[in-house]
């Protein structure tokens, strides 16, 4: 089978430091369109874009802006999105959360203590959190395609545990970025690629719009 991990696009900053609520943001408005961009790529949609691939199930963490960047895609196929919390992210439950490139293009230090493996609270559960949570999607759908979206660390942590790297956080993850799992029938697994974004360039949405100036975007 194929798995398809898709980073969730990109979601609003949301501050409840001051009443400790766990922060649960939901996607801008340019993160609903790169997540239509998506939905418009892998259905065959997309002027420019390729035909159609074929989709049997959908699923997302239980992270709002995870759940929302499904939507567009689930609701063309005609598909329920399936709830997976492996799939979760390792900050889950903190009061606070901005977006990456905000603290990248800030300079904000927390984006250096975020790309230290000391970000992640004990990664070794973090990673086989997520392994588990993959492994039971892989289970449940033989031979077929599915597409979870989820997050960075997620997919960073399955790549790693794919690729037997000790550093979980080795690369970024696009906002809404294809990264593909092969899955066979006799367990093996391999990594088909990484950090697809054709579809955000072909429709020419950005992948981050800091005062509404869109940036150029990354290979992948």
């Amino acid at each position: 089978m194929e798995l398809l991990l898709v980073r969730h696009a990109l979601p609003v900053r949301v501050d409840n430091t001051a009443t400790g609520a766990q922060a649960d943001p939901v996607l801008s408005d340019l993160g609903w369109r790169q997540s239509g961009a998506l939905a418009d790529w892998l259905t065959g949609a997309l002027s420019g874009g390729p035909p159609a691939e074929p989709v049997d199930a959908v699923y997302s963490s239980t992270r709002a802006r995870a759940r929302q960047t499904a939507e567009p895609l689930a609701e063309r196929l005609g598909l329920e999105v399936g709830i997976e919390p492996g799939l979760d992210e390792y900050d889950f439950g903190e009061p606070e959360y901005v977006p990456i490139e905000e603290l990248k293009a800030t300079g904000d230090p927390r984006w250096h203590e975020l790309v230290s493996e000391d970000a992640i609270p004990a990664p070794e559960a973090f990673m086989a959190q997520v392994v588990a949570g993959v492994d039971r999607i892989i289970a449940a759908h033989p031979g077929q395609r599915v597409v979870a979206f989820c997050h960075g660390g997620t997919i960073c942590a399955y790549m790693a545990h794919l690729l037997g790297l000790d550093r979980i956080l080795f690369y970024e993850a696009t906002y809404t970025s294809v990264n593909r799992v092969l899955a066979a029938s006799t367990g093996e697994r391999s990594l088909g690629s990484l950090n697809e974004t054709s579809h955000l360039r072909v429709a020419g949405v950005p992948v981050y719009s800091p005062g509404g100036l869109p940036e150029n975007l990354p290979e992948g």
